[in-house]
């Protein structure tokens, strides 16, 4: 494989990423031409605050080729063309071959979630002392247990296993927390989300990790639980306060998560005139939500 490096402005990084894929390249993708300098431009926006901006100031556009010749040739074809006036071609490298699949596989580690309760990918053996281990690969679902609100919301399942509890996992990716809840008990086990991918992707999950949960778009979710959990991010959970208030039974309990520890005092006035919430737990910048419904 070739790589070919190009260096362009923000305005023309799509232009210059379609004019590559035509030229017959593999792959395109764009990194900052600043990173790692006092220059560098972070695009990462955060709930509640202004959007990211579009791209960087410059950019460094790098586009796959199978051989280098193909690379070299679609380096002069574009140099060629009016709109790359204010870019330039920064070189042509061979990239090493690499067992991709093994590379990705590397950066997924079993993670604890308590002393027994583990989140383990396929290609791991679970530790000893694992009383539950969840197997879960990372896919187009959001949820591999890896992120904190993930984690923050099994370790509070895990330790309060709400054993014969009827349960709702409102948003629920993978599906990660309503199969933790069914591993420690509690049944039945709801699980919706807006994302037919995401169902999908938490009805073969729980195949897989050999429980049985009801998975679906959000109106599967009818009448009200013990146990309601929602771990999205703080904008839609304001949004859905009336919504997943409601599922709640009298005595029952509420779990929100994908809450920064700036947002907390947000989140409990959109609850407020539903339920009481306090901080369970934190980790990372972020926390876990815990209110209780009067019985």
């Amino acid at each position: 494989m070739v790589e070919l490096r190009l260096q362009c402005p923000q305005d023309q990084v799509e232009l210059i990423s379609d004019a590559l894929m035509a030229l017959d390249a593999l792959s395109v993708s764009v990194e900052d031409a600043d990173a790692h300098t006092e220059q560098e431009q972070a695009l990462f926006g955060e709930p509640g605050m202004p959007p990211p901006a579009a791209g960087w100031l410059r950019s460094e556009v790098i586009a796959l080729f199978d051989s280098e010749d193909r690379a070299q040739q679609a380096g002069q074809i574009i140099s060629l063309q009016d709109f790359f006036a204010t870019s330039q071609v920064l070189g042509i490298q061979h990239v090493a071959e690499q067992d991709w699949v093994r590379l990705t596989q590397s950066q997924f580690e079993p993670v604890p979630i308590t002393e027994d309760f583990w989140v383990v990918p396929s290609w791991h053996e679970p530790p000893e002392q694992a009383k539950w281990v969840l197997r879960l690969d990372p896919g187009l679902a959001f949820g591999t247990g890896t992120h904190p609100t993930t984690r923050m919301c099994l370790r509070w399942i895990a330790t309060h296993a709400p054993v014969s509890q009827r349960v709702l996992d409102y948003g629920c990716g993978s599906g990660i927390l309503a199969i933790g809840a069914a591993m420690v008990g509690a049944a039945p086990v709801d699980a919706v989300d807006i994302d037919p991918e995401a169902v999908k992707a938490a009805l073969a999950n729980a195949i897989d990790n050999h429980v049985s949960i009801n998975v679906g778009l959000p109106d599967l979710a009818a009448g009200t639980y013990p146990l309601v959990v929602a771990n999205i991010l703080a904008a839609p959970l304001k949004v859905l306060a009336p919504l997943l208030c409601a599922h709640i039974a009298p005595g029952g309990q509420l779990l929100l998560a994908g809450i920064l520890e700036r947002q907390v005092e947000d989140i409990q006035l959109a609850y407020q005139p539903f339920i009481s919430l306090q901080v369970a737990d934190s980790l990372d910048g972020w926390v876990l939500m815990h209110g209780k419904i009067a019985a």
